[in-house]
């Protein structure tokens, strides 16, 4: 099953306090609303895919204890990006120097901030396209660094502030490089 995006405008408009209460109220259903206000409602993933998701975010957390240098998100966090959507990228990581800029309350619901580094992993039920403009939308907000992984066709895909997306096929590991120094990610696990 792929995503289902509602657009109830004209009818009524979700403030962000409504959006968050729906969130609270329905612990078992992944929402994300985009910069429209549309709502969307993604499927859980299968048993490869949260495997695969809980092998990366291990990676990424793993080395921020080492490197101590922010703060790692999984897939059950949103934030609020500036354009207004709100979205739950599958793993994301904000450096503590903006983390720490943000009051109690704002951490508390869903950060208005966007990470510094996201990660997208694309699920079986995932389309690419729209995937690609998930990213996007991260990058046209903040974000530094993205990678979309797609292990069905063993690529990656590499977004930086100000680049052209970098495709990668089948590569063993991929870095973090200067914005994330010493993190790799081993696609051995995810491939």
């Amino acid at each position: 099953m792929t995503a289902v995006t509602i657009d109830f405008s004209p009818l009524f408009e979700l403030t962000d306090d409504d959006f968050y209460q729906l969130c609270q109220n329905n612990p078992d259903v992944r929402f994300e609303r985009t910069a429209k206000g549309e709502l969307v409602i993604m499927s859980p993933v299968g048993g490869e895919g949260g495997k695969r998701e809980a092998d990366l975010i291990t990676d990424l957390n793993l080395w921020n204890r080492q490197a101590n240098l922010g703060v790692v998100f999984s897939s059950s966090a949103g934030f609020k990006l500036p354009n207004g959507a709100d979205r739950s990228p599958d793993a994301a990581w904000i450096s503590h120097d903006r983390w720490n800029t943000l009051t109690p309350e704002q951490k508390r619901k869903f950060p208005p901030i966007a990470p510094d580094f996201v990660i997208e992993l694309r699920s079986e039920s995932d389309d690419l396209t729209t995937l690609r403009a998930k990213l996007q939308e991260y990058m046209d907000n903040g974000v530094q660094l993205g990678w979309l992984i797609d292990p069905k066709d063993q690529i990656v895909e590499i977004y930086r502030q100000g680049q052209p997306v970098e495709v990668l096929n089948a590569p063993t590991q991929i870095s973090g490089e200067t914005f994330l120094p010493a993190f790799t990610l081993d696609l051995k696990r995810i491939f």
